[in-house]
Order: structure tokens, then C-alpha cells, then sequence
């Protein structure tokens, strides 16, 4: 099963996005501050993390930087998430280390679907989405 985390400071958003992933069978862990985030990473290592910018204890990209510098989660890819999106934002969310960047609020008819290209080897793993055939 493919295990996403959620650094996510707002409520709202946290169970938005988690109801959405956990509806397409993926196993979501969840953290609130940057810093939970990050020692939730390095203890499950999860196979995506999704990051918000704007964090209580420190900026998203902060923690980005500490995610890519650890050899236990180098590996892992970190799609930024924001509601304030500038200008030249998605660029410097690159920059920083993340893998991909939403904003927010998010397409939830899209967002799931656009996430799994984030996934390590998507051609190998056995992503769990939900077909919408009938």
C-alpha cells in the first residue's frame, strides 16, 4: 500500500485532502507542524509528502530542506502545497527540493489522479485509485 503524509496545519485542508487519498485506498499519516512532519517522515518513510508552505514552527521549504538532507528521506518526494501562491512561487518550491507544487484550494476531481505522477516508479507500484468506469 502506498503511504502519504500530510504536513498540513490547516484542518480543513488536512481532512479534505485525507478523505480524498484514503478514498482512493492510499494509508495517509497526517502532522500539523513541520517539525512532527518531519520526524513522522524519518520514523514511517513514506512513498510521497505532501507540504504546506505557511507552518506554524517553520516554512514548509524549511522543512523540504531538511527532508532532501537526510539520507532517510532524500528519496522521498515532497509536493509542496499552498494557498498563497505568487508569482514565481512554483519555481522557488523547485529550487528548494520539492518534487512537484499545488495550490490551493485544490481540484479535487484532479488532484488525486495528477498526484500518482509523483510516485516512485508509477509503472512498478500498484496504485490503488479507484476506477470511475461503471
Amino acid at each position: 500500500m502506498i503511504r502519504i503524509l500530510i504536513i498540513e496545519d490547516n484542518l480543513l485542508n488536512l481532512e479534505l485532502v485525507t478523505d480524498l487519498l484514503e478514498e482512493n485506498g492510499f494509508i495517509v499519516y497526517q502532522a500539523r507542524t513541520a517539525g512532527e512532519g518531519v520526524r513522522v517522515a524519518q520514523h514511517i518513510l513514506p512513498d510521497l509528502i505532501l507540504m504546506d508552505f505557511g507552518l506554524p514552527d517553520m516554512h514548509g521549504l524549511e522543512a523540504t530542506a531538511i527532508l532532501k538532507q537526510s539520507e532517510i528521506t532524500a528519496h522521498v518526494p515532497v509536493i509542496a502545497l499552498t494557498a498563497h501562491a505568487m508569482k514565481g512561487d512554483e519555481r522557488v518550491a523547485l529550487e528548494a527540493g520539492c518534487d512537484g507544487y499545488f495550490t490551493k484550494p485544490i481540484d479535487t476531481r484532479t488532484f488525486v489522479e495528477t498526484l500518482t505522477q509523483f510516485l516512485p516508479n508509477p509503472q512498478t507500484q500498484d496504485t490503488p485509485l479507484k476506477s470511475n468506469a461503471n
